[in-house]
């Protein structure tokens, strides 16, 4: 059973962060912070378009790999790893040699704001295209 979490106080806006065994706070701007480890997984764009994946519902390996496109069976392989070492995803083994990948509870707490990060990147994707070849013009000139 781990340290107990600390609860925002009243009227306060920011979520309650977790205490660690040492009896600090997860701070992700501390290099020695295990939460950074965290956040570098999930900064991954492949464990991005993963739990989007396993969001609506569970998959086989194989639809996860035609699903996302680009995604190499090692790097599929790599990241579902990964993930469930993490406790995001659940492998299920079946009886007939299926496997099924599942978002795990702690996983699904991911859903929303993946979510959110995905339809970001597609909703400004013109907008960073256009910064981008400003910012080459700019470039090719020096």
């Amino acid at each position: 059973m781990g340290a107990p979490q600390p609860r925002p106080r009243p009227g306060s806006r920011r979520p309650a962060r977790a205490r660690l065994a040492d009896g600090h706070l997860a701070n992700v701007y501390s290099a020695a912070c295990p939460s950074r480890q965290a956040l570098d997984r999930l900064a991954d764009k492949w464990s991005v378009l993963l739990i989007g994946a396993l969001s609506p519902a569970p998959q086989r390996f194989g639809q996860l790999r035609d699903q996302i496109d680009g995604i190499s069976e090692k790097m599929l392989t790599r990241t579902l790893r990964s993930l469930e070492r993490d406790g995001l995803v659940s492998r299920e083994a079946l009886v007939d040699r299926t496997v099924i990948y599942r978002l795990t509870v702690l996983g699904r707490t991911l859903q929303e704001p993946m979510s959110a990060i995905r339809q970001w990147a597609e909703r400004y994707i013109n907008e960073i295209e256009q910064a981008r070849l400003l910012s080459d013009s700019v470039d090719d000139r020096d």
